[in-house]
């Protein structure tokens, strides 16, 4: 008797959901009641998630007709976010193991929709990603959106942070309702500047209400679509966040094999005549970002055309250069670097400006 009860107090809550017209509502809706009623219910279940999958395709956003309601500040009348589509990738990232076990289970979980669905599970729908700046993040979501085939929408925190209290929370629904009835990868950078610790005594209230309506949004993000968030600084994000997102992924610097990958695409189709540089020049960039690697390298190619001077003549000199800058301490680990990776202790006491005794002491 009390079953029955709560099945018709369900009913009608969702013929008040239809009634208002709210789709998104509606649809999330019948997604929890069919996992709710499907142990004593199987058949009526099946049935709702088979009326789901018929659903009518979702607006595309990149139809004219439909960037033209894209959300926008009230008073700037700045686009609240920057679309992608179709995503052109001009490099094959170099992901991690984890990182890509990850994003392998998110779209094969895309693949087999109907049998986990079948099991009364739901898609991996959120994923926040967090690390250093420059170390992929940003690539990780325009990736994922490419291996979709899905736009990539991305909140512009400059126009969504209002100077007017309650406008940014305005903001920020505005661009969830938008981006919920378009399938797609929608993507908040900089997450830290809109969902910090609500224990933070130097934010005024409004940011802590910004987390509030956040928490809200990503709650009701809808399953065929992917929520990426990704942050710089994770130690400054609410812990309700944490718990919000189904998957959560660092993203760490690139290790010393990684590193060496990425020179290696990085400096294009003309090779280095001596091999020794290659690992040379790995070492140099150790401990630095993808995106510090792609800066320097790129200058460098653009150099080589412009001044007519071989890569490799300008790799030698500027890994030369480089490791002459660094500081003492970093000087000595780059020389027991080059000295450990087969080089003789002279050649790295020339190449870094150490002494062979002051490297010898280090080892």
């Amino acid at each position: 008797m009390e079953y029955n009860k709560e099945i018709s107090e369900n009913i009608v809550h969702m013929a008040r959901l239809a009634l208002s017209g709210r789709q998104q509502d509606i649809k999330l809706f019948i997604q929890r009641f069919s996992r709710k009623i499907k142990k004593n219910h199987p058949e009526i279940s099946n049935q709702l998630i088979s009326l789901l999958k018929e659903r009518p395709s979702q607006r595309s956003p990149v139809r004219n007709v439909e960037m033209a309601n894209m959300p926008v500040d009230r008073d700037s009348r700045l686009n609240l976010m920057k679309f992608e589509y179709p995503i052109q990738l001009d490099i094959e990232p170099i992901w991690s193991n984890d990182i890509k076990q990850s994003f392998e289970q998110v779209i094969n979980e895309r693949d087999h929709e109907d049998e986990l669905a079948t099991a009364g599970l739901s898609l991996t729908k959120s994923l926040l990603f967090f690390g250093e700046p420059g170390v992929g993040k940003t690539l990780g979501a325009r990736w994922l959106a490419y291996k979709l085939n899905l736009p990539l929408m991305v909140l512009d925190l400059s126009a969504v942070m209002s100077s007017f209290l309650g406008r940014t929370g305005n903001n920020i629904r505005n661009v969830f309702d938008y981006a919920k009835n378009t399938k797609c990868v929608l993507l908040l950078d900089e997450l830290d500047a809109i969902a910090k610790r609500r224990d933070d005594a130097t934010d005024i209230g409004e940011l802590k209400r910004l987390v509030t309506v956040l928490l809200q949004e990503i709650d009701d993000w809808p399953p065929e679509s992917l929520l990426i968030s990704a942050s710089n600084h994770p130690k400054l994000l609410d812990p309700a966040v944490w718990r919000r997102f189904d998957m959560t992924i660092e993203f760490s610097m690139p290790n010393l094999v990684q590193t060496k990958k990425a020179v290696e695409m990085y400096l294009g189709k003309e090779p280095l005549k001596n091999d020794n540089w290659l690992e040379i020049l790995s070492l140099v960039f150790d401990g630095m970002s993808y995106s510090d690697i792609e800066r320097d390298l790129l200058r460098l190619r653009r150099l080589s055309i412009t001044n007519q001077i071989s890569m490799n003549d300008l790799v030698i000199q500027w890994s030369k250069d480089r490791l002459k800058k660094l500081a003492p301490k970093e000087k000595i680990q780059c020389a027991i670097k080059i000295q450990q990776s087969g080089h003789s202790q002279r050649q790295a006491s020339e190449w870094t400006g150490v002494s062979r005794d002051t490297i010898r002491k280090a080892m």
